[in-house]
């Protein structure tokens, strides 16, 4: 999958392609993530905060792994879901819930777009449909950061654009990429 960014988000409508490129991961940020995520085929990737689904959708059609998107917006879950029927991605849900509902356990590897940083930087929402609040920027952190804590030694993690705050201890840097902005995780212990 070799496509720009600029025709990738021609399939969403106008309000989610001008949001395209402070929220949703370049494609060619996708591919390399979905490679280091879904190593083996059937991998169960977990999107944390999955907005219009970008990263899911791109991984799943890249890669071989399955791909979930959890995202409390349920507009951008149902534009999703409509662009992988349409696109015939089978191999892909999205999960329209908040992320400490989410069992992490059901999942072997994760992808990190800073999904929370809407909730403590009000200068470029995604819509008027979620308040900021800075007290769920950390409580949101925290979870998944308790969740991390307990996957299995060897649990792939990417991130990007993350201040880092949802990482537990006991995973550690292998590798980064785009000036550092991507990075990329395993739990050692």
């Amino acid at each position: 999958m070799d496509v720009k960014d600029a025709v990738f988000n021609k399939i969403y409508p106008p309000c989610i392609q001008a949001a395209a490129e402070r929220h949703w991961t370049p494609v060619a940020v996708a591919k390399l993530a979905a490679e280091y995520l879904a190593e083996k085929p059937g991998k169960k990737v977990l999107d944390i905060g999955a907005g219009a689904g970008k990263f899911c959708l791109v991984g799943a059609a890249s890669t071989n792994g399955f791909f979930y998107g959890v995202e409390q917006r349920a507009s951008l879950t149902k534009i999703s879901r409509k662009i992988a029927e349409k696109h015939d991605i089978t191999n892909v849900e999205f999960i329209n819930s908040n992320i400490n509902k989410i069992n992490f356990s059901n999942y072997e590897a994760f992808y990190f777009f800073n999904s929370f940083f809407e909730n403590i930087d009000t200068s470029s929402p995604i819509d008027h449909t979620i308040l900021p609040d800075s007290y769920l920027y950390h409580t949101y952190s925290d979870y998944v950061k308790e969740q991390l804590y307990k996957t299995p030694v060897g649990t792939r993690l990417v991130t990007y654009w993350s201040k880092w705050d949802e990482i537990p201890g006991n995973f550690e840097l292998v590798d980064s990429a785009c000036n550092g902005f991507l990075s990329f995780w395993e739990k050692a212990s």
